[in-house]
């Protein structure tokens, strides 16, 4: 009976200070209630970052690794980057070799893949600055996004370097403007390329970059066409079991530095990036 006097009482005296002072006890709930509503807020803004930033990614899977001469993150000494040595394609092929020599290997396969930005055109129609990438047939086995018409280009095709090539939904709209644009004939830069088929829409990239805005061609075509461009190129790794990216990565930085002749004491001259991770630190 005590306790609840007492709770009946606090009350009673809560409530008359309330009804004193009106104004300063609206103006307190007010403040705490915006401060709750702003918590809650930068919460979701912060998971939504995060979700769009892996559904902008996640075309290109989760279980693969990028070998580049460049972090995915802020640098803070521009010229130790800028003077790395270019990544070149072969070393896609060396990857594939100590693969192939480790049957117990975490990785699975290297597909070179070098990309630049390039005019396409037809007829009176003109796209600019459109991600145009030379890589192989195998390049689909890496990739999650498939073809919403036609086909991806074939063994064939990539080994005789065969001028066709597939298009994301920004360039088939805006050049064929809702006609089929299978079999059609582009030109990127100088160069004819049949239209064999047209990606699945993928979205952009936090709203900065169109995934659905490129040009995917043989590589052997890119080589000969656009070779000025294809040094400096990423090698996209395959990894077998994603849960074990970490140890995939670790593997693959140690085959790298064989490839690259590095002493153990001399830092990595290149960099391993992955899309699961947002920080993407360069490897030590």
């Amino acid at each position: 009976m005590r306790n609840a006097a007492e709770w009946t009482e606090g009350f009673r005296i809560a409530i008359q200070q309330i009804a004193a002072n009106r104004t300063r006890s609206i103006l307190t709930a007010l403040g705490v209630a915006i401060g709750i509503i702003a918590v809650t807020l930068m919460g979701t803004a912060i998971r939504g970052i995060d979700i769009g930033f892996n559904r902008s990614m996640s075309g290109f899977g989760d279980d693969v690794l990028y070998i580049e001469q460049w972090p995915w993150s802020t640098v803070e000494d521009y010229w130790q980057f800028r003077n790395r040595p270019d990544i070149k394609l072969s070393a896609a092929d060396r990857v594939n070799q100590m693969i192939e020599a480790s049957p117990n290997s975490l990785l699975e396969l290297a597909v070179p893949a070098p990309a630049s930005a390039q005019t396409v055109v037809y007829g009176d129609r003109r796209i600019t600055n459109v991600y145009t990438m030379g890589t192989t047939n195998e390049y689909a086995y890496l990739s999650t996004t498939s073809c919403e018409k036609g086909r991806f280009i074939n063994e064939a095709e990539s080994r005789g370097g065969k001028n066709v090539c597939v298009v994301g939904q920004d360039v088939a709209n805006g050049l064929f403007n809702g006609q089929d644009p299978i079999d059609k004939v582009i030109r990127v830069r100088d160069h004819e390329y049949r239209i064999i088929g047209v990606f699945a829409r993928q979205g952009s990239f936090l709203g900065i970059f169109s995934w659905d805005s490129q040009v995917v061609i043989p590589l052997a075509s890119y080589i000969r066409y656009f070779k000025s461009n294809q040094e400096n190129a990423s090698i996209r790794v395959k990894v077998r079991d994603k849960t074990q990216m970490a140890e995939a990565k670790e593997e693959l930085r140690g085959e790298f530095r064989r490839i690259r002749a590095l002493w153990p004491e001399e830092r990595d001259n290149f960099a391993i990036n992955e899309q699961r991770r947002c920080d993407h630190r360069l490897s030590r």
